[in-house]
């Protein structure tokens, strides 16, 4: 599956945004994905998964209440909306993808990855 992630701009803090992800090859419903992020000089963090069908999803602490993951597999999209952004979530923000349900709150448990699309959260 090919990843491609958009949606990332320069935002006020208490703003909003909305990234998308769109996948290309393989049904996209026969995919977990995730989102995950990077700051400078960080590694890269879990932010939020969704189940194949959407039933289930789970967040990150920090997001917690304040983002929101889902996605549209007739669409073959998966979404981010980001709501009340702090600076602290300034990051490149990447889509990920993959097969099974293994290590979903870890970078290393998704074989496929988007190229990433940069927030910045201005105070």
């Amino acid at each position: 599956v090919q990843l491609q992630a958009c949606g990332g701009g320069l935002v006020q803090a208490g703003g909003s945004l909305r990234l998308s992800c769109a996948a290309s090859g393989r049904a996209f419903s026969s995919y977990v994905m995730g989102w995950f992020r990077q700051a400078p000089g960080k590694k890269r963090e879990f932010v939020a998964f969704i189940s194949k069908s959407g039933e289930t999803t789970d967040y990150a602490d920090s997001v917690k209440g304040r983002f929101t993951i889902s996605r549209d597999n007739a669409k073959n999209t998966v979404y981010l909306q980001m709501n009340s952004l702090k600076p602290e979530d300034t990051a490149v923000y990447y889509c990920a993808a993959d097969l099974y349900y293994s290590a979903l709150y870890r970078a290393d448990g998704y074989s496929y990855w988007g190229q990433g699309t940069k927030v910045t959260v201005s105070s």
